[in-house]
């Protein structure tokens, strides 16, 4: 009689992406990725302590793809908008693990890369050193909720999304002018959430970069 297949923590991380990339942080489980790959949740935990663990490991693999390859260059500025859409771009065959980093966060070689090159960044731009930190701080959010917010646009399905636009033009064409006179105002030019995202995140990532620039000394 033979054992179980041994799963190497690659092919088990190869396994929980492809979950995720059908599902979500909350359904995912330990127990189902055991019942994919034909083993025991006992087996898994020989390579991840918990669920959190693992999430991590996949989402700092992510991370690792994103830097592969990367070179700095121009000013801070420069590298962190150039960071920031390698990192949007490396999430975005793969949304739903966006929301995995932007929840649980990552603390393999990955993510080490991703904290160095913006540390470098900030360190180039002239702020106090105290101040870097805090600043680092904010742009790691920023980044993290503006890639995890289009995992929700990206799993609809194209019925879905019709659906949506059609109930957001009713919302928004049919408000009533005397309860709502802004938005009956500018009802013809506000654009829907799905629309322009790459646009929307390069001007917002602009915006704090700016903030950032202002208090320089």
């Amino acid at each position: 009689m033979t054992g179980r297949r041994r799963w190497s923590t690659e092919e088990i991380l190869d396994t929980a992406a492809e979950l995720l990339r059908t599902g979500d942080a909350e359904s995912f489980s330990v127990r189902k990725l055991a019942a994919v790959l034909g083993t025991d949740s006992s087996s898994l935990y020989r390579h991840f302590r918990n669920k959190t663990e693992l999430l991590r490991a996949v989402a700092d693999r992510i991370l690792l793809a994103a830097m592969d390859g990367y070179r700095p260059e121009g000013d801070w500025k420069q590298r962190i908008t150039a960071l920031a859409l390698r990192l949007r771009e490396a999430f975005g065959e793969q949304l739903q693990l966006a929301t995995v980093w932007g929840r649980y966060g990552s603390g393999g070689a990955g993510s080490r890369l991703v904290m160095e090159e913006l540390l470098q960044a900030l360190r180039t731009s002239g702020l106090p050193d105290e101040e870097i930190p805090v600043r680092y701080h904010r742009i790691v959010i920023l980044l993290s909720a503006l890639i995890a917010s289009e995992a929700g646009i990206s799993s609809i399905t194209p019925k879905e999304y019709e659906q949506a636009m059609e109930q957001f033009r009713v919302a928004v064409l049919g408000a009533d002018p005397e309860r709502f006179p802004a938005l009956a105002h500018y009802a013809r030019d506000i654009r829907p959430l799905g629309a322009d995202r790459r646009a929307a995140f390069e001007e917002t990532l602009a915006a704090q970069l700016a903030h950032i620039e202002a208090q320089i000394p």
